[in-house]
C-alpha cells in the first residue's frame, strides 16, 4: 500500500510538472531537472569506484577547465574526428573520439564479444578514447533505412544482446563505447529535422529496449540523434534524455551530441546533454553553442553550476571506469582522421596550424584477420540449397559472373567512405560508419585460389552485369554458375546511384535481377550470392527452379571472399540466421521511408510511428503484408539437420512473484564540486595566449561584461523552474540500477530442450525461444537464442533463462513494467515460423492466467 501511495504521489507530481512545462506538453512526461549522480546513489560497484575518482578529479578544476572537457574543439580542429579541449595544467589531453565501423549479422554471443574486444584493442592502439559505436539506432523500422546495416536488426532483444556483448568487449580494452543513435533515428531522409511521434509503450518495448541493455552493460557514453521526438530535438529532449535514459534507466555515463545535432546552449544543457560535438557551429560571438557561451551561461545562472559539474563528472567517471586493471595507461593518438599522409597540419581547419608528423602508421591489426574471416563465414545465411548442391566438392567447372565478385578496380578504398556503385565487390555500406580496408579479398580472388587447389577450371569470369549474352554463354558452359548481385546503403551526405543514404527501393542494384535471371535460364546449378544491407525482393529468384542455392553474405568486410569460400566448400557449416523478414513485395512492410513525396510539409516533416510495436516479423504475424513472407525472421539453413525434444519449463520459486517492490524515496540534492572563481577576469584566456582560429575555447571573450544573449543560446524564460531545481528529486518506480529496476532482470523461468544432430556432418544450430505474452501482443517475440555445435548423432541441452522483463509489458499509466494476467506460452524452434516445441508458462506466485 505504501508503494502504491508513493507511486500515485509521484505521478501527480509529474502531471503538475507537465502542466508547468508549457511547450514540453508533447512529451508523455517531463524530464526536468536533468538527473545527477552521487556515489551514494550508485548500485554498480564499477561505477561507484569510477565516480569516486571522478569527483576527486573534478573538484580540483576551474570553471573553464570543466567547460573545456564538455565542448568539442571544432570540425577538423585536431587529429580525431571529434576532440574535446584538454587540461594542460594537469597534463590531461582532450578526449579523442572516432567513428566505429560497421555492424555484423551474427547470432553467436561469443563472436559478438570477441569482435568487441578486437575493436577495443584496435581503437586503443590508435590512441582513441571513445569509439562511436555500437548502434541500435536505427533499429530497422523500415528495410530501406540507410544505416540499418550498422546495427543488428529490427528485433529489440537481438539488438540488445549484441549491444551488450559488443560494449563489454570494447570497454574491456580500455576504450569507452558509445551507444548510438539515441533515439528513433530510423531514416536518413530529413534526419536533421524530422519530428517522430511515438507512443510510450512502443518506445519502451521496441526502441528503448536495446539501449536499456547497453546501459546495463555499463556503456560509458550515449550519442543523441539528429531528429526530433514528439516535437523536441533529441539532443535537448528532456523526456528521452533526462526522464528515460538518466532517470528510469539509471545511465551513469555521459550523453554526447551527434555531429551538429546540438541546437541551443540552454536547451541542450538543461535537457541533459553532457558533451557537444564537434563543438563549433554556433553564433558568431563564440562560434559555438558551448565553449565560452556555456561559461557565460553558468556565470549568468542560466545553467546551474551543479549541471556543469554533473556533465564533467559523468565524462570523467566513464573514463575512469574503463581505465582499470591492465588498461590504466592512455596511449596518445598516433594518426590523423583527415589525411593518409605522414606529414600534415596538426589543426587542419586552421591556416595557422603547424605541419608535423600526424600519421605514425601503427599497425593494430594483430591476428584479427582470422576473427574477421570467421565472422564473415559464420554470418552468411544460406537461404536455399536444393538437392544439397552445396557444399561444393571439386566441381567440374565454375563460372564466376557479376561485378560484385570482382576486385574494386581502383582499390578497396578508391571511393571516399565507400560511396560508389558499381565498383567491384560490396563489403561494407557507405558513410561515417565505414573504415579503411587494409586489404580486401574479393570472391573472385578467393574462388580462383580454391579452384587452383582443386584443379577446377574456371570457364570464365564475367565482370559486367549488363552484358547478358556473355553471362548466359559463361553459365551455359559451366557445371556450376556462381552469380553475384548487390545493393548498398549509407549516410545521407553521400548519394550513390541516386540513393541518398536510404535505398530508393528494395530491388538489386546494377541490373542484378536481370543478371540472375539470365544465368539461371541456362544453368540448373545456379548459385546466387547477395551482398546487401538488408532484405531485397527475391521471391522470383527463390522460386526459380534453376537457382539451386542462395546465400546472403551481408557486408562481410576485408576477408569477404575467404569467408564465402569457406562456406561454399564446407569448411564452415552455415550458421547465420536472418535478422529480418524477406517479404514478397515492398508494400508488405508496415512502414516506409518518408521522402519528398510522403512529407506533407518538407520544411517541417512529421512522421508518426503508427504501426506501434508491430515491426518486421511481428507485423507479418498479425497478418500484415499481402504478398507473404519469402524467408522468415531467424531463418537459415545448414549442411546437416537437427531434432528438438524434451522441452521443460521450471518456474524459479525464489523469484517467482509477478510484481517486484517499487523503488521509493528521493535523491540527494545536486552536488557541487569545486568553486567558481569570482570576477570575469578569472575566466578569460591567459595573458599572452595565442589562439588558433577557428579553434573552440572555453574562455570569455572579455573580462568587462557577458556578451551572449538570445540567438542560439536559448531564452532562459522558456524553461520551467524545475529545469534548474537542484533540490532532492523523486526517483522513478521503474528505476533503481543501470538498465532499470533490478527486479526486471530476475530469472523467473528456466526453459530447456534437447538438440540432436541427426545429419552426417558436424554442424551448429541456433535454437530460438519465442514468448507469447497474450492480449494485444504479437504471436511470439524473440526472448532467447543460443549456439549449439554438435557432431553427428550428438545431443546437447540448451538452456534459456526468462527474466521478469522478458515476460512483461510496459504500463503507460503506472510507468512501470508489469506481467499482465493473460496466459503466456513459449515456443522453441529453428526460426519464428519453424517451431518444434511449445509449452505454457506457469503463472507467477499470486497470479492466475486468463485466456479470453
Amino acid at each position: 500500500m505504501a508503494a502504491t501511495t508513493f507511486l500515485l504521489s509521484l505521478l501527480s507530481l509529474l502531471l503538475l510538472l507537465l502542466t508547468a512545462a508549457g511547450n514540453a506538453a508533447d512529451t508523455p512526461f517531463p524530464g526536468f531537472p536533468s538527473p545527477w549522480t552521487t556515489v551514494a546513489n550508485i548500485s554498480d560497484p564499477a561505477w561507484t569506484a569510477a565516480y569516486a575518482k571522478a569527483v576527486e578529479f573534478v573538484s580540483g578544476l576551474t570553471l573553464t577547465e570543466k567547460v573545456n572537457l564538455t565542448t568539442g574543439t571544432g570540425w577538423e580542429a585536431d587529429r580525431c574526428i571529434g576532440n574535446t579541449g584538454g587540461l594542460p595544467r594537469l597534463g590531461f589531453r582532450g578526449f579523442c573520439l572516432m567513428d566505429g565501423p560497421l555492424g555484423v549479422r551474427n547470432s553467436i554471443r561469443r563472436l559478438m564479444r570477441l569482435r568487441g574486444e578486437a575493436l577495443g584493442a584496435e581503437f586503443r592502439g590508435k590512441g582513441v578514447d571513445v569509439m562511436l559505436g555500437p548502434a541500435s539506432g536505427p533499429l530497422g523500422r523500415v528495410p530501406q533505412g540507410g544505416r540499418n546495416w550498422e546495427g543488428f536488426g529490427p528485433d529489440p532483444y537481438l539488438a540488445g544482446v549484441a549491444m551488450a556483448e559488443t560494449i563489454q568487449g570494447i570497454q574491456s580494452r580500455g576504450v569507452i563505447a558509445c551507444a548510438k543513435h539515441y533515439i528513433l533515428n530510423e531514416q536518413e531522409h530529413y534526419r536533421g529535422n524530422i519530428d517522430v511521434r511515438i507512443d510510450d509503450r512502443t518506445m519502451h518495448e521496441l526502441y528503448l529496449w536495446p539501449f536499456a541493455d547497453a546501459v546495463r552493460a555499463g556503456v560509458g557514453s550515449v550519442m543523441c540523434s539528429y531528429n526530433k521526438i514528439n516535437g523536441t530535438y533529441a539532443c535537448e529532449n528532456e523526456w528521452t534524455t533526462n526522464y528515460l535514459l538518466k532517470n528510469e534507466l539509471g545511465f551513469q555515463g555521459f550523453v554526447m551530441s551527434d555531429w551538429g545535432a546540438q541546437h541551443t546552449t540552454l536547451g541542450s544543457a538543461l535537457g541533459g546533454l553532457d558533451m557537444a560535438m564537434p563543438g563549433d557551429g554556433g553564433p558568431p560571438l563564440y562560434r559555438a553553442l558551448w565553449g565560452g557561451a556555456l561559461t557565460e551561461a553558468v556565470l549568468r545562472g542560466d545553467v546551474p553550476e551543479w549541471r556543469l559539474d554533473d556533465m564533467v563528472v559523468r565524462i570523467m567517471a566513464a573514463y575512469f571506469k574503463v581505465h582499470t586493471g591492465d588498461y590504466t595507461s592512455r596511449p596518445a593518438p598516433n594518426f590523423s582522421a583527415w589525411t593518409n599522409k605522414t606529414m600534415g597540419p596538426l589543426h587542419p581547419s586552421s591556416n595557422q596550424s603547424t605541419t608535423t608528423v600526424v600519421n605514425e602508421f601503427v599497425n593494430v591489426q594483430a591476428d584479427h584477420a582470422t576473427l574477421i574471416r570467421e565472422l564473415g563465414a559464420k554470418s552468411i545465411v544460406l537461404l536455399k540449397n536444393t538437392n544439397n548442391l552445396l557444399p561444393l566438392t571439386k566441381p567440374a567447372s565454375l563460372a564466376i559472373i557479376g561485378d560484385d565478385a570482382q576486385d574494386p578496380p581502383g582499390g578497396p578504398n578508391a571511393c571516399p567512405d565507400r560511396g560508389c556503385f558499381p565498383g567491384g565487390t560490396v563489403a561494407m555500406g557507405y558513410g561515417s560508419g565505414t573504415a579503411e580496408f587494409p586489404y580486401l579479398i574479393s570472391p573472385a580472388t578467393a574462388l580462383y585460389h580454391q579452384a587452383a587447389l582443386d584443379g577446377t577450371p574456371i570457364i570464365t569470369n564475367t565482370t559486367s552485369n549488363w552484358n547478358l549474352p556473355a553471362a548466359r554463354a559463361a553459365a551455359a558452359s559451366a557445371s556450376v554458375a556462381l552469380v553475384f548481385a548487390a545493393a548498398t546503403a549509407g549516410e545521407n551526405y553521400l548519394t550513390v546511384a541516386t540513393n541518398a543514404g536510404d535505398r530508393n527501393n528494395l530491388t538489386l542494384w546494377g541490373n542484378g535481377d536481370a543478371l540472375i535471371a539470365a544465368v539461371a535460364s541456362v544453368n540448373p546449378n545456379t548459385v546466387v550470392v547477395l551482398h546487401t544491407p538488408g532484405p531485397v525482393l527475391l521471391e522470383h529468384i527463390a522460386n526459380n527452379p534453376n537457382v539451386s542455392a542462395i546465400l546472403w553474405a551481408g557486408f562481410p568486410g576485408q576477408e569477404s571472399g575467404n569467408g564465402l569460400v569457406d562456406v561454399l566448400y564446407g569448411r564452415v557449416n552455415p550458421q547465420g540466421r536472418s535478422p529480418f523478414v524477406w517479404a514478397a513485395q515492398e508494400g508488405d512492410w508496415p512502414a516506409r521511408v518518408m521522402d519528398e513525396e510522403e512529407a506533407e510539409d518538407p520544411r517541417r516533416p512529421v512522421q508518426g510511428f503508427g504501426e506501434g510495436v508491430w515491426v518486421d516479423y511481428r507485423w507479418f504475424q498479425k497478418g500484415g503484408g499481402r504478398g507473404g513472407v519469402v524467408y522468415p525472421f531467424g531463418f537459415g539453413l545448414g549442411y546437416t539437420r537437427f531434432r528438438y525434444a524434451n522441452l521443460t519449463v521450471v518456474r524459479q520459486e525464489g523469484a517467482a512473484a509477478g510484481a517486484y517492490e517499487l523503488v521509493e524515496g528521493v535523491t540527494g540534492p545536486a552536488p557541487r564540486y569545486g568553486v567558481v572563481e569570482e570576477g570575469l577576469e578569472m575566466h578569460v584566456a591567459p595573458e599572452g595566449f595565442e589562439r588558433i582560429s577557428p579553434y573552440v575555447y572555453p574562455w570569455l571573450n572579455n573580462s568587462e561584461s557577458l556578451v551572449v544573449g538570445g540567438g542560439g543560446a536559448g531564452n532562459s524564460s522558456e524553461f520551467p523552474a524545475a529545469a534548474r531545481d537542484g533540490s532532492a528529486q523523486p526517483v522513478l518506480p521503474a528505476s533503481g540500477a543501470p538498465g532499470g529496476h533490478p527486479g526486471l532482470y530476475e530469472v523467473l523461468y528456466t526453459v530447456t530442450a534437447l538438440i540432436t544432430n541427426i545429419g552426417k556432418v558436424k554442424g551448429t544450430d541456433i535454437p530460438q525461444l519465442y514468448v507469447q505474452l497474450g492480449g494485444d501482443n504479437p504471436w511470439g517475440i524473440l526472448r532467447g537464442f543460443d549456439e549449439v555445435e554438435l557432431e553427428p548423432e550428438e545431443t546437447k541441452t540448451v538452456t534459456f533463462n526468462l527474466t521478469r522483463r522478458d515476460v512483461s509489458n510496459w504500463n503507460t499509466t503506472t510507468q512501470n513494467w508489469e506481467i499482465t494476467d493473460w496466459g503466456k506460452f513459449v515456443f522453441v524452434g529453428s526460426n519464428v515460423r519453424d517451431i518444434h516445441l511449445n509449452s505454457s508458462l506457469p503463472a507467477p506466485v499470486g497470479m492466475t492466467w486468463r485466456y479470453s
